[in-house]
């Protein structure tokens, strides 16, 4: 989406600190014995406490055959994201690395935002290196969100930050236009070559997600449980961060915020 008008940013804005500080509740939330499905209520809660609407339940990924069935994704360990919290079944456990991915619509304006905790006991090292590198790099690649600029300057910067940590990343999902729908163009992925793809422009609209694993970042949709999540296919531990920015002449700004 291009934000053409004051009101349509100023939507885009209410929209996106509700999300946060509905999302902000249920990261605090997120402790060991806590079920997927007491998360999953407490999110559609606080969106009808707002008059708004969840932009992911009932929304249908283009990879995937059936609509998704919860308003809220929560991804736990070698799940990475688009894992329904509501059919899932899941348990959070002491030492869980777990991603929450939430979307609304607000007033017709959808933005989307994800955020990464360790639940509990951060035992293992190697997963809190990789979740600050993941929002290392949702910095860095939201820093190159400047009119001028391209997608693959998003990428290049995130894609440096797995790099230099030695993680793996997906290469068939990706950030996102956002705005008038979930998913718009252009894609924004987490890789890349600088100067390449589309323009950044004033007025973009955009969703960049760094999803970075232990291992290869090879994914598989689970076919199993749910049938919508992705996991690694070698089992390796993952992280994903989003925020839904707006490129201003000034610069990048994080709408997904409190």
């Amino acid at each position: 989406m291009i934000a053409r008008t004051q009101e349509e940013i100023e939507i885009l804005r209410e929209g996106g600190r509700r999300l946060a500080t509905y999302l902000n509740e249920l990261k605090g939330m997120l402790k060991p014995g806590i079920t997927a499905r007491e998360l999953e209520a407490r999110a559609l809660e606080l969106v009808a406490s707002g008059g708004d609407t969840p932009a992911f339940k009932g929304y249908k990924y283009a990879k995937e055959k059936e609509p998704m069935p919860s308003a809220l994704s929560l991804s736990i360990n070698d799940t990475i994201v688009h894992n329904p919290a509501g059919q899932s079944g899941d348990v959070v456990q002491d030492g869980d690395i777990v991603s929450l991915d939430f979307g609304l619509i607000h007033k017709g304006f959808y933005t989307d935002h994800a955020v990464t905790v360790i639940a509990g006991t951060k035992r293992d090292p190697e997963d809190v290196k990789m979740m600050d590198a993941a929002y290392e790099a949702l910095a860095a690649g939201i820093a190159e969100a400047r009119i001028g600029n391209t997608v693959g300057d998003i990428g290049y910067a995130v894609e440096k930050i797995a790099r230099k940590n030695g993680l793996g990343y997906p290469k068939n999902l990706s950030g996102h236009g956002v705005g008038k729908e979930v998913h718009e163009e252009p894609h924004v992925p987490n890789f890349g070559a600088p100067g390449t793809g589309e323009k950044i422009v004033e007025g973009l609209v955009i969703a960049i997600e760094p999803m970075f694993a232990r291992g290869s970042g090879d994914l598989k949709v689970d076919s199993g449980r749910t049938g919508h999540a992705y996991r690694t296919t070698d089992k390796s531990r993952t992280a994903h961060v989003e925020h839904t920015i707006i490129v201003t002449k000034d610069g990048p700004e994080i709408l997904t915020k409190v």
